[in-house]
């Protein structure tokens, strides 16, 4: 679905100068985003997890699930942005299925991404077999 187009004719966008955050993790949140121009960078704990382009939702698992945001939002350019209530959220996906559909496909598509991310961390650490044969003694090598 392409969110621009949809959105085209929308009268409340907002301007958020680069390096301001859009919202903070851990705080509520109650409004959702679609990004209409401009990028943004999604982190969480510190980290860098994606870099939002035009046409990408940001702040909608906090909508979805009425919890505290899980990362922060900060432009990285000037951006215009599109805000989605919660109220508003709902009255969309009565309205339109496609729309309800594409917030799943980017929920989704954003799990299986942290998903690989956590597997490759994982993989990338040693294994406790490792770190107990790095531990071991030559003399040990011979009881093995």
């Amino acid at each position: 679905m392409d969110l621009i187009a949809h959105f085209q004719g929308a009268r409340n966008l907002v301007f958020i100068q680069a390096g301001v955050p859009l919202f903070n993790e851990g705080e509520p949140g109650n409004t959702m985003y679609v990004l209409m121009e401009g990028s943004a960078a999604v982190v969480v704990a510190g980290h860098v997890i994606e870099v939002a382009r035009p046409g990408a939702l940001l702040g909608e698992m906090a909508v979805v699930d009425s919890s505290v945001r899980s990362a922060t939002a900060i432009a990285r350019s000037n951006c215009r942005l599109l805000p989605i209530n919660s109220t508003q959220f709902d009255l969309l996906v009565r309205e339109s299925p496609e729309f309800a559909r594409h917030v799943m496909i980017v929920m989704a598509d954003r799990l299986r991404r942290m998903n690989r991310r956590l597997l490759e961390a994982v993989y990338s650490e040693p294994t406790i077999r490792d770190i107990l044969r790095r531990q071991s003694s030559p003399a040990d090598e011979n009881l093995r």
